[in-house]
C-alpha cells in the first residue's frame, strides 16, 4: 500500500509539473505575440515605398501577428501609389493602416491605401478622401484624360472597397468623382474603415478577434496586449526622406547656387565650391524623385543670373529686386501642386537673405569702383617722389621703388627734391614740385 500511495504520489506531482509548464509555456507564447509598427507622414516618395516593403519583409520574417502603418500624408503620384497597394496586397502578415494621429489625414492617394489595408482604422478627429486626380504639378487635366484616370481609379476603388459593402463602394467611388471626404465616424458609419481608435492600445485591444483575408486566407487577429515594436527608418532613409522634402530640396538648391558664384568669384578656398557641389547633387537628387514644375526652376536660375548680372553691372539694384522677385516665383511654381509646395516662410526668409547678400557684394563694388585706383599707371598719379636728377624740365624721379623718365610741368626741379606725381603720358610722368614737409617747433 506504501508503494502504491508514493507512485500515485509522483503521478500527480508529474502532473502538477506538467500543467505548471504548460500553462508557463502559453503565458509565454501569449506575451510573444508582437505587432511591428512603421510610420508613414509626408507625400508618397520612392523612400516611403522601400520602408514599406522592408517593413512588410521584417514583419513576414519575425513572426508579426500584424504590420502597422500609421499614416499621414496628403497622397501622392498614383503609379507611387500602386507600388504600395501591390506591396501590401501581396503580403503575407495582415497589414492594418491607421491613420494618426489627432489631425492626420490619408487625403488623395492616402484613400486608396488605406481601403487596400486588410484592416484599417482612424484616430478620432482624421479625415479621410478628397482624392479626385490632378496633373503632377497641381493642373486640372484634360477632360478626355481625366475621365480615362478618375474611372481606372474608381475601378480600383470598388476592388479594394468591396468587401466593406454597397455604402463603401459608393462613397470610395465619390471621393474620387467628387473628392468627397469624410470624418473618422463618418468613414466608420459607412464601412470605409473597421474601428475608431483613440492610440495603439485602442487600436489592438478592437482588432483581436477580427477576422480578415490574407492571400486568400482567413486570419482572426490576436491583438489584444500584444507587444508594440517600432520599426523606425534607417539612417539613409531618414536622410533621403528629409531632402525630398519640397523646401528642403528648394533650400538646397539655392544654398549649392549661391556657394558656387561665391566660389567662381573668389577662387582659392575651395571650401564654398564643395558645399555647393554637394548641397547642388542633393538637390538634384530630390528633384529627380518630385514632380517638378521646370518653368519654376527656369525662375530660379534666372534669379542668379540677374544678381550676378547686378554685380557685374552696377545698377543700382534694380536686377537685384528683379532677381527677388523671379526668386519667389520659381520658388511657388518649383513645386506648384496640392501635394508638394515649398513652405511660404522659407521661400520668403530665402529670398530675402539671398537678395541682402547680393546687394551688399554690389554696394562693396560700388565703394571699390569709386575708390582711386591704386594699381597700374593709373595708381601713380597722387603719389610722391624724389627727383634723382635735376629736372630742366626732363629727369629721372624714384617712385615707390622704380627710376622713371619724368617731366617737370612747373619749371627747373633741383635733384633730391620731392616731387607729386601729376600725371602719366605713355611711359613719362608728369610732375610737379611736391608741398614741403611740416617742420617741427
Amino acid at each position: 500500500m506504501k508503494g502504491k500511495g508514493r507512485n500515485w504520489a509522483l503521478l500527480v506531482l508529474w502532473l502538477v509539473l506538467f500543467l505548471s509548464v504548460g500553462a508557463a509555456g502559453g503565458a509565454q507564447g501569449q506575451a510573444a505575440t508582437h505587432v511591428d509598427v512603421l510610420e508613414i507622414e509626408g507625400a508618397v516618395t520612392p523612400i516611403m515605398i522601400s520602408y514599406i516593403e522592408r517593413g512588410i519583409a521584417t514583419a513576414e520574417e519575425d513572426g508579426a501577428e500584424a504590420l502597422v502603418v500609421l499614416l499621414n500624408t496628403p497622397g501622392g503620384q498614383t503609379d507611387l501609389m500602386n507600388r504600395v497597394i501591390s506591396a501590401m496586397l501581396a503580403s503575407d502578415v495582415p497589414v492594418v493602416v491607421y491613420v494618426y494621429p489627432r489631425g492626420a489625414y490619408a487625403a488623395s492617394a492616402g484613400t486608396l491605401i488605406t481601403l487596400a489595408g486588410h484592416a484599417a482604422a482612424m484616430a478620432p478627429g482624421t479625415t479621410i478622401g478628397a482624392a479626385s486626380p490632378v496633373g503632377s504639378q497641381g493642373e486640372d487635366l484634360g477632360e478626355t484624360m481625366e475621365a480615362k484616370v478618375k474611372e481606372d481609379l474608381k475601378a480600383q476603388a470598388r476592388g479594394l472597397a468591396a468587401r466593406r459593402g454597397d455604402e463603401a463602394v459608393a462613397w470610395a467611388e465619390s471621393a474620387i468623382e467628387e473628392a468627397r471626404a469624410a470624418t473618422a465616424e463618418e468613414a466608420l458609419e459607412l464601412g470605409v474603415i473597421d474601428l475608431v481608435a483613440g492610440n495603439l492600445d485602442e487600436l489592438l485591444a478592437g482588432l483581436d478577434g477580427l477576422e480578415v483575408v490574407v492571400n486568400d486566407r482567413r486570419v482572426v487577429l490576436e491583438t489584444a496586449g500584444a507587444e508594440v515594436r517600432e520599426l523606425p527608418m534607417t539612417f539613409p532613409e531618414q536622410f533621403l526622406h528629409i531632402i525630398t522634402n519640397p523646401t528642403v530640396a528648394f533650400i538646397l538648391l539655392t544654398v549649392g547656387l549661391n556657394a558656387l558664384l561665391f566660389e567662381l568669384s573668389a577662387p582659392g578656398g575651395y571650401v564654398a565650391g564643395i558645399v555647393g557641389a554637394i548641397c547642388l547633387v542633393l538637390a538634384f537628387y530630390a528633384l529627380g524623385v518630385l514632380p517638378v514644375n521646370y518653368a519654376g526652376l527656369i525662375f530660379i536660375i534666372l534669379a542668379f543670373g540677374l544678381f550676378v548680372a547686378d554685380v557685374k553691372a552696377a545698377t543700382g539694384g534694380v536686377l537685384t529686386v528683379g532677381g527677388v522677385v523671379s526668386l519667389v516665383a520659381g520658388a511657388l511654381l518649383l513645386f506648384n501642386s496640392p501635394l508638394y509646395r515649398v513652405s511660404i516662410s522659407a521661400i520668403v526668409g530665402v529670398a530675402l537673405v539671398t537678395g541682402l547678400f547680393f546687394a551688399f557684394a554690389m554696394t562693396k563694388v560700388m565703394q571699390i569702383r569709386r575708390r582711386p585706383s591704386v594699381t597700374g599707371t593709373e595708381g601713380l598719379i597722387g603719389q610722391l617722389g624724389e627727383a634723382r636728377t635735376a629736372l630742366e624740365p626732363e629727369g629721372t624721379v624714384f617712385v615707390r621703388g622704380e627710376l622713371w623718365q619724368a617731366e617737370s610741368l612747373e619749371g627747373p626741379i633741383e635733384k633730391g627734391e620731392r616731387v607729386e606725381i601729376a600725371g602719366v603720358h605713355g611711359f613719362r610722368l608728369q610732375v610737379r614740385r611736391a608741398a614741403p614737409l611740416p617742420q617741427e617747433v
